[in-house]
């Protein structure tokens, strides 16, 4: 890569933003400084980054000083107010948000999807990260698409209480414990309890009767694989899992694909792990995913109620591939293609 580079993390001491700097540190980018930047509750607060404590600064219209990086996650209404200040200030802001995703003159770029499109930052100095639950999904389904054209894809999802944040991984932990413990459950990130149940309510419900986050996998899909002839439809639901979502996965191609030609196009695809042996219960569960960068795919098998229709079971971890690995990816090819 040559040089290296000023780095913010906008959301340093959130989950998601803990993880890119752990994905920073792993992946071994080329950080020359590292700006970890949060609001005023964490004053006092340092993070851990190559060996050393770097204190948290609080975020203002002046921190991206010199930053040629900045990888935001803290939110939507932070990104939508900060995001053009650090462009404006020079720096290409990769954002985790969904506070971009859909403008149209923002890039939504999954590396091993469209990396092309990266070069579309130069509008506005601003590229989009898409949801966790679409970018696992899209990184199974374009070489998919691109060998026999996905037609639709109907799929239900199994969230980890991860994605929601570090309080709702806490409010799991103490329902179970409360549970155990002949206690009273207390609910406060969700409207039901977690423990021990499925929630079909990711974000909040829309006027067509979809949530915002199934609305987001529609909405994602097509941009990111640049074809709006894809038809979505999606469900998305809450899962008492930590770490990594899974997702079960319908498609119908216009190309016949058999269940071991889809596997030897994804054994070969970039980012994916095929792991589909169910005589020895070799298949993709959260357990395995967590704390790596990998999607894996198994359970492929045809859809035998249409001409052309296989099944396939995802599953990542949404910290990292989800958000985190997918940011640090992106600027990885800034670094290789556009700053130098």
């Amino acid at each position: 890569m040559g040089r290296s580079y000023k780095v913010a993390v906008v959301g340093a001491t959130g989950a998601v933003g803990r993880q890119m700097m752990a994905c920073l540190e792993e992946r071994k980018f080329p950080v020359a400084e590292l700006i970890p930047l949060a609001s005023e509750r964490s004053i006092g607060k340092s993070v851990s980054f190559a060996g050393r404590e770097i204190p948290v600064q609080v975020l203002n219209k002046d921190s991206f000083a010199g930053v040629e990086i900045a990888l935001f996650s803290a939110g939507g209404s932070i990104s939508k107010e900060y995001a053009p200040i650090a462009a404006a200030a020079g720096a290409v802001v990769v954002d985790n948000s969904s506070a971009w995703r859909m403008d149209p003159e923002i890039p939504l770029v999954v590396p091993e999807v469209n990396p092309q499109d990266i070069a579309l930052y130069k509008k506005r100095g601003i590229i989009a990260n898409p949801n966790c639950s679409t970018i696992q999904m899209v990184v199974v389904l374009q070489p998919l698409h691109a060998a026999a054209k996905i037609k639709r894809v109907v799929v239900s999802t199994y969230q980890a209480v991860s994605g929601t944040g570090q309080k709702a991984v806490d409010e799991l932990a103490e329902q179970v414990r409360a549970l155990f413990n002949s206690q009273e459950v207390k609910k406060k990130v969700y409207p039901h309890r977690i423990a021990f149940n499925c929630l079909p309510h990711i974000d909040v419900f829309q006027d067509n009767g979809y949530t915002k986050e199934e609305m987001k996998m529609v909405n994602e899909t097509q941009k990111i694989m640049g074809d709006k002839s894809i038809l979505v439809t999606a469900t998305t639901v809450r899962v008492p899992v930590f770490y990594a979502h899974s997702e079960a996965v319908n498609i119908e191609t216009e190309k016949k694909l058999t269940p071991d030609d889809a596997r030897k196009i994804l054994s070969t695809a970039p980012g994916v792990k095929v792991v589909d042996d169910p005589a020895k219960n070799k298949y993709p569960m959260p357990l395995d995913a967590a704390g790596q960068d990998l999607t894996l795919v198994g359970r492929i098998r045809e859809d035998f109620t249409i001409n052309n229709g296989l099944n396939l079971w995802v599953v990542a971890d949404n910290l990292r591939k989800g958000a985190a690995t997918n940011a640090v990816q992106i600027a990885e090819i800034l670094a290789k293609d556009y700053l130098k």
